[in-house]
């Protein structure tokens, strides 16, 4: 049965569960959403998911949306690498560090989101630069404190991969996209650094199609 993922290209989502697909070995066809042509709006992604958002992915005989729920249950259905701890407070530690950029910076830096504050503002590219700096910025900030633990190693958790690190590589690409500042953020910086060696995040990294 062919695993297929619907998603686009520069979406943060899409571009954790391609991680996840590649560090587990998983065979996948990707079949591109064009979010910038409204794609995800028309009745036929709709019928996919009704918020009209990507990832999408189709496995197991499953339609599955929402990149974390997507990547828990690869984990759960998988062998190979472990994407969270074996452990419940490694695993605590692990989803807080993902949410810390999935549900504070994403969705505040999401382009819908920002297009709409833009519309109710009238506010130009200058604006959206700045907002995006704001808010990718602050947050890394945060995130950079809260791997100052014992449990932060070669990774973000250890000395593997795990959802945080899925987190953040997109994070990370979205942050050197709108210029935020990053300077400041040693260990984001060699974590990032870590996971861009590895195979698996490189092949998953944002490729902008050949028109």
């Amino acid at each position: 049965m062919d695993v297929v993922l619907y998603d686009y290209w520069r979406s943060s989502a899409s571009y954790r569960v391609r991680i996840a697909l590649h560090l587990l070995g998983i065979d996948f066809r990707a079949i591109p959403v064009d979010l910038l042509a409204a794609v995800h709006k028309t009745p036929e992604h709709l019928a996919r998911n009704p918020q009209g958002k990507v990832p999408v992915l189709d496995i197991d005989g499953l339609r599955l949306t929402q990149s974390l729920a997507i990547v828990e249950y690869l984990d759960e259905t998988r062998l190979g690498e472990r994407l969270l701890p074996a452990d419940a407070p490694g695993r605590q530690r692990v989803r807080a560090l993902s949410d810390a950029i999935a549900m504070d910076i994403h969705p505040i830096c999401n382009t819908g989101t920002v297009n709409h504050v833009m519309a109710l503002t009238g506010g130009g590219d200058a604006v959206r630069v700045a907002w995006m700096k704001k808010f990718i910025g602050e947050g890394m900030a945060a995130f950079e404190a809260m791997l100052d633990h014992p449990s932060t190693g070669k990774f973000c958790h250890g000395d593997s991969p795990t959802m945080a690190d899925i987190c953040l590589v997109p994070q990370v690409y979205n942050a050197d996209r709108w210029g935020a500042e990053l300077s400041a953020c040693p260990r984001i910086l060699a974590i990032v650094e870590a996971c861009r060696a590895l195979p698996a995040f490189r092949a998953a990294a944002p490729k902008e199609p050949v028109a």
